[in-house]
């Protein structure tokens, strides 16, 4: 008699927090965890996060006095989340701070992982108190950790650097945050996956404006007065054939996390000088094409700050967001800039990362002609594809934070005469 299939306890704890039925989903998690570690549970607390997107997060009292830390994780297609724990161990023998889980279980629909409690914050979580009080006097500690961390990251990256086979480069799940979600059968590459579930064919509140697909994926954008070649339609379709494994295999691998944004980052303080380390590495990998390794911590680290993608409630309050249409333009003008953490943040992820790894790879004969397109095709992913955007759709943006969050998109996936085409450009100019 074959063995029946164990309830999906974690995948219904993150329907029902959804639905926000959270005692019934702290009931269903704690039935997991004790049956993962064999010890009962006496307490549990599940984090209510705004940067648990695919996951949930929290505390779990045990009844052995101990008390860990928990996450799960789930994307489309991405079962196997037990992987995990041997990913963080490679990162580990690698030389990368991270921490590895105590206990992990990845059947489909009971991926968690259990880590030891430490009794600090994330970093997302400094970095948005400082936000919130405009405390720039006080970020100087921060950025100094920001910048070990980049120096470090890059010291352990670069000696991993190396030629990989196109089927190794294909297995890596890093793909599952870009070209996967662009991709689905029958669909053309681009317009597939969540770009079809999303977008394609939906209405599009802008501000005043409402929008169909049709309209809005063809129109060029025009934001803050600086004129961009691309529509929606032509990034997506770019990233479909761009971003696709077999066009990034023989562009160089790394070993690398893949998703370290700041919600996955401890800021430790406990011996002395803060240090970052990270953790859930699901998407880390030994064969991650270069210029994907830390497009990630470089959006959403920097980009999606303050107060746009992980709180749109906020981005009508504090920012002016007005989109007209003129023929086939569509015209945004905004107020938002980043922040002095953040500028700090960004010019140190140039500096100790981007810079010198572009410098190695020139130096090999292994960067592209098109690598700005590339990261520029996967940092516009970052926004599009991580959650819905469009407003009125299952997540909780509004017309202000959406028009904001595609301007967004549309500003890096696309060159236009503005500041962060200059910053891309001297990447690869002498210092």
């Amino acid at each position: 008699m074959s063995e029946q299939p164990r309830a999906p306890l974690a995948a219904e704890a993150r329907r029902l927090t959804q639905q926000g039925e959270w005692a019934q989903a702290s009931e269903k998690l704690g039935q997991l965890i004790a049956e993962v570690t064999g010890v009962a549970v006496s307490g549990l607390h599940i984090n209510r996060d705004q940067y648990s997107l695919n996951s949930l997060n929290g505390r779990v009292s045990l009844a052995d006095q101990r008390t860990l830390f928990f996450k799960y994780h789930h994307e489309e297609g991405e079962e196997q989340t037990i992987g995990e724990y041997y990913r963080a161990g490679l990162l580990r023998r690698h030389g990368f701070r991270v921490d590895v889980p105590l206990y992990a279980c990845g059947e489909p629909g009971r991926q968690i992982l259990l880590y030891a409690l430490r009794d600090e914050r994330r970093l997302a979580d400094v970095c948005y108190d400082l936000e919130s009080r405009e405390a720039w006097p006080a970020m100087a500690e921060v950025v100094e950790a920001q910048c070990r961390a980049d120096a470090e990251i890059l010291a352990h990256t670069l000696p991993t650097l190396r030629q990989a086979s196109a089927s190794e480069v294909a297995a890596e799940s890093i793909h599952q945050l870009f070209w996967h979600r662009l991709v689905s059968p029958g669909q053309p590459a681009g317009l597939g996956g969540r770009v079809a579930r999303f977008y394609v064919g939906q209405p599009f509140p802008l501000g005043d404006l409402t929008l169909p697909w049709q309209t809005l994926s063809t129109l060029r954008w025009r934001i803050n007065g600086v004129m961009y070649p691309d529509t929606l339609q032509q990034l997506f379709l770019a990233a479909g054939q761009h971003l696709a494994p077999s066009a990034l295999a023989g562009h160089g691998v790394v070993v690398a996390h893949g998703d370290a944004h700041n919600a996955n980052v401890w800021y430790a303080t406990q011996a002395g000088q803060p240090q970052l380390v990270s953790f859930d590495p699901a998407f880390a990998g030994s064969h991650i094409p270069a210029l994907l390794a830390e497009i990630k911590a470089t959006f959403h680290n920097i980009f999606t700050h303050p107060c746009w993608l992980y709180e749109p409630h906020q981005a009508v309050e504090r920012y002016r967001v007005t989109v007209t249409r003129e023929g086939d333009v569509l015209d945004v003008r905004h107020d938002w800039h980043l922040t002095p953490l953040r500028a700090a943040f960004l010019h140190s992820k140039g500096e100790r990362y981007w810079r010198p790894l572009l410098a190695e790879l020139r130096g090999r004969g292994w960067l592209p002609d098109n690598w700005q397109q590339i990261m520029r095709l996967a940092l516009f992913c970052c926004p599009t594809l991580v959650m819905n955007l469009r407003a009125g759709a299952s997540s909780a943006h509004n017309p202000t934070s959406s028009a904001l969050g595609l301007a967004m998109a549309v500003m890096l996936g696309s060159r236009g005469e503005d500041d962060f085409s200059r910053w891309l450009d001297s990447l690869l100019t002498e210092e």
